[in-house]
């Protein structure tokens, strides 16, 4: 191998950004492709501003790494196939087709026998009234594409909600859920190197607000659910011969593990891993696509992650912060989006959710309410 491997990221977000980071500490390089002005990743590596369907742009990248990845879903197949001649591109992209496309997804799960709330297909008015009828109500109706954060998203409650939700979301293919009343909201994350090795992080619990990821920690309780989510991880992973990061969304239900979504690279409820793991998800990323083989992660303590949403708060930045990190990804304030996040460490389960409680209502003024479940 080179002494410096170059990796090419289609994204300069904060996910590209943490890859960058974490590549300099394994000698390999990150350059990047955004259209934005002012990328986070910019601190990490070169950025090339151009638009993520822009083929020249692309194939030009393509040209000068030893492989490509991508740090966000929404983005064009077809643009990125012609760089197939000139790199690999990893993850690879059946599995980013699929994690666009809820349908897709859905037929996924399912032909992988991994189980999954109840669904129906809306295309039509009257398909949404046929969901009423076959899931109960209330229901879930979601765009099949360009979804997150909680957008794209409707909750019928009522009958009365039909045509509100038609009205809101019926210009795109939809897809209606079941409302699944759930005990936690967990993800699996695992990586997966070229010759199928894999690795999994311990199962993470999330807490959600608005549709935005707001805490998670690690590890959890639960071996029967967490060895449950690895074998539905590694089905994933195995079946799409899956080479990179993959974090698997699940609802747990009792003893049971329903699941949510899939998202083909490093994930937001894996920024723990930074301080609370080695290696991070981001070095396993780097690792599994760059042809290395994904490292066992090795434990540093019992994590949390409070996630900064709009802005960041001075309270963020005092230096008596005890035994937690500050992650300021450089972007401006605005209503809904990831600024940062704060992690932190403890030596136990008992001692870590006491201090992000505490961290939360210093912070936010509001403490993540896990339950008592730990």
């Amino acid at each position: 191998m080179p002494d410096k491997l170059r990796v090419g990221v289609i994204g300069g977000g904060q996910l590209g950004q943490m890859l960058g980071f974490a590549g300099r500490t394994l000698g390999i390089e990150c350059e990047y492709l955004d259209p934005s002005a002012e990328p986070p990743a910019a601190a990490a590596g070169r950025v090339v501003r151009a638009s993520f369907d822009d083929d020249a742009s692309i194939l030009s990248l393509a040209s000068r790494v030893d492989v490509l990845t991508y740090e966000f879903e929404n983005l064009s197949v077809e643009a990125l196939e012609p760089a197939l001649g000139m790199c690999p591109v990893f993850p690879p992209l059946a599995a980013l087709a699929a994690a666009q496309d809820r349908l897709a997804e859905k037929h996924l799960f399912e032909k992988l026998k991994i189980p999954l709330p109840r669904w129906h297909a809306v295309s039509e008015r009257s398909d949404l009234s046929a969901a009423a009828e076959v899931l109960g109500l209330p229901f879930v109706l979601k765009t099949r594409r360009f979804g997150y954060d909680g957008k794209g998203q409707f909750v019928l409650r009522t009958d009365d909600d039909l045509d509100a939700a038609w009205r809101t979301l019926g210009d795109a293919p939809l897809v209606a859920e079941q409302w699944v009343t759930f005990d936690r909201e967990v993800s699996a994350i695992g990586a997966r190197g070229t010759d199928g090795m894999t690795v999994c992080y311990p199962l993470t619990e999330n807490l959600h607000a608005d549709g935005i990821l707001r805490y998670s920690r690690a590890p959890v309780s639960g071996k029967r659910l967490e060895t449950a989510a690895h074998d539905y991880l590694s089905r994933l992973l195995d079946s799409l011969d899956y080479v990179g990061v993959l974090a698997l969304e699940l609802f747990a239900v009792g003893d049971a593990l329903l699941a949510n979504e899939f998202a083909p690279r490093v994930h937001n409820s894996g920024h723990w891993t930074i301080e609370g793991a080695d290696p991070s998800q981001f070095a396993n990323h780097l690792l599994a696509i760059t042809g290395q083989p994904p490292r066992e992660p090795a434990l540093c303590g019992h994590a949390g992650m409070l996630n900064l949403i709009g802005g960041i708060p001075a309270a963020a930045r005092a230096p008596d912060l005890a035994h937690a990190t500050l992650h300021d990804y450089g972007k401006s304030p605005r209503p809904g989006r990831k600024l940062g996040h704060i992690t932190l460490l403890a030596e136990d389960a008992a001692s870590r959710d006491r201090a992000l409680a505490e961290l939360g209502n210093t912070v936010t003024g509001l403490a993540p309410d896990f339950g008592t479940r730990e």
